[in-house]
């Protein structure tokens, strides 16, 4: 596995505007990193791939969701969340990573999960915080993420399930049960 040719393919698979992004999450994801006991070849590595399949035509995308076994239920949700899951696959696939944090940290960057590894936070947030994102209450999450990431990520839950039910979409059950296991991590956390 080359990161260079990691690079260039993932620039290859969007427009100039997402590539830019792509880059602004992984710088995000590096800072965040810092303090943090992550391996930061691995917070590259995620935040690059992250959106590698991000710009691939819904029918492709839904091929692969059947050809790779993922839940079937994702076709029943917005097709934003098809590229995670997809993206884990194709990088285990094409460029041969097994690292299970990697592949998870790319899988779970839209919707989070339950129990995330510090790695998985840190693409998550970067993902959500990184400075070209500019709309309500992202300053406070940004604020957070320095301090808290626990707080940082129900506060990105709460802001995105908001933002769907106000839109009338449907929430991806997935980000309830990560939204609401996070607000527990909190409430111990303020506990003690």
């Amino acid at each position: 596995m080359n990161l260079e040719q990691i690079i260039q393919a993932t620039k290859e698979q969007m427009p100039l505007s997402r590539w830019e992004h792509t880059l602004r999450v992984r710088d995000t994801a590096m800072a965040l990193a810092e303090g943090e006991s992550v391996d930061l070849q691995k917070v590259e590595l995620a935040a690059i791939l992250h959106d590698y399949c991000k710009f691939w035509p819904a029918e492709k995308l839904m091929a692969q969701i059947k050809e790779n076994n993922l839940p079937e239920e994702l076709l029943l949700y917005n097709k934003e969340l098809w590229h995670g899951p997809v993206g884990a696959e194709i990088a285990r696939k094409e460029w041969a990573i097994e690292d299970e944090d990697i592949l998870n940290a790319i899988r779970y960057h839209t919707t989070g999960r339950p129990g995330m590894s510090p790695l998985e936070k840190i693409i998550f947030l970067a993902d959500y915080i990184e400075p070209g994102r500019q709309f309500p209450g992202i300053d406070k999450v940004r604020q957070m993420a320095k301090t808290n990431m626990d707080q940082a990520l129900l506060q990105s839950l709460d802001n995105t399930i908001t933002f769907l039910i106000e839109k009338r979409q449907k929430v991806y059950p997935l980000t309830l049960i990560t939204r609401n296991y996070y607000l527990e991590q909190v409430m111990l956390q303020e506990r003690s």
